[in-house]
């Protein structure tokens, strides 16, 4: 089984709390023994994969193996050419270690807003940047960004391999199980052909219900690491 889900701000890449109050993966009714391949920042949000199969954690994250993951940063000011392609050129140090190269861009996406919002300054523009890596230091992106002059103040992953966010139509706090062609985009991202047909389907769901709150659940939309990046 292959899971995946977005997570939102403010969640644990974890079953269990550190402390009293942590929100984790716990409240969001995954199957029993899946386990995350990778994980996010709490500060952190999108694309993130569980399952239950043993090995798939070393094949997806291993270096070696080049599978690549691709962020939306939002910056703090207007990115410029210059600080991208520092970024495209690799080398940057960051606590010990030396960036690969990876691709950088200027993107302008259409995120829902964040809740809680990030901070805004009035005299201050922001601006995205779209970073394909396929290294996973911990807070790589941010880290990175910040090397550059532009510190990060929102990161959402977009996309594993071919697997996109976007395609997978699934809102903040909804999961389902991917179809074999979907693994495939995951896996072996040249095999694109097929993505929307056949393989297993899982509903898509909001949190279980936490104490004080209500409890929702939106069907499904769309097609059926060591750190963060």
């Amino acid at each position: 089984m292959l899971i995946a889900f977005h997570k939102p701000w403010g969640i644990l890449t974890q079953f269990t709390p550190e402390k009293e109050g942590q929100r984790t993966l716990a409240e969001f009714g995954f199957p029993e023994r899946v386990y995350p391949l990778g994980r996010l920042d709490r500060d952190s949000e999108g694309l993130l994969l569980l399952s239950d199969e043993a090995g798939l954690n070393t094949r997806l994250l291993d270096p070696s193996r080049g599978h690549a993951r691709t962020y939306h940063a939002q910056v703090e000011g207007e990115i410029t050419e210059e600080a991208l392609a520092v970024l495209r050129r690799g080398g940057l140090e960051i606590r010990g270690h030396r960036t690969k190269p990876c691709r950088a861009k200027r993107v302008e996406p259409t995120h829902p807003d964040r809740d809680p919002p990030i901070r805004y300054r009035a005299s201050i523009p922001t601006s995205w940047v779209e970073l394909e890596l396929t290294e996973g230091k911990n807070r790589q992106v941010r880290r990175m960004t910040a090397a550059v002059g532009f510190p990060t103040l929102r990161l959402i992953r977009v996309a594993i391999g071919k697997l996109s966010l976007e395609a997978l139509g699934l809102a903040a706090g909804e999961w389902r199980e991917l179809s074999m062609a979907e693994r495939a985009l995951v896996f072996d991202p040249g095999g694109e052909d097929g993505a929307n047909e056949g393989g297993p389907r899982q509903r898509s769901r909001k949190p279980r219900q936490r104490k004080g709150s209500r409890s929702r659940h939106r069907g499904n939309r769309g097609l059926d690491r060591a750190g963060e990046s």
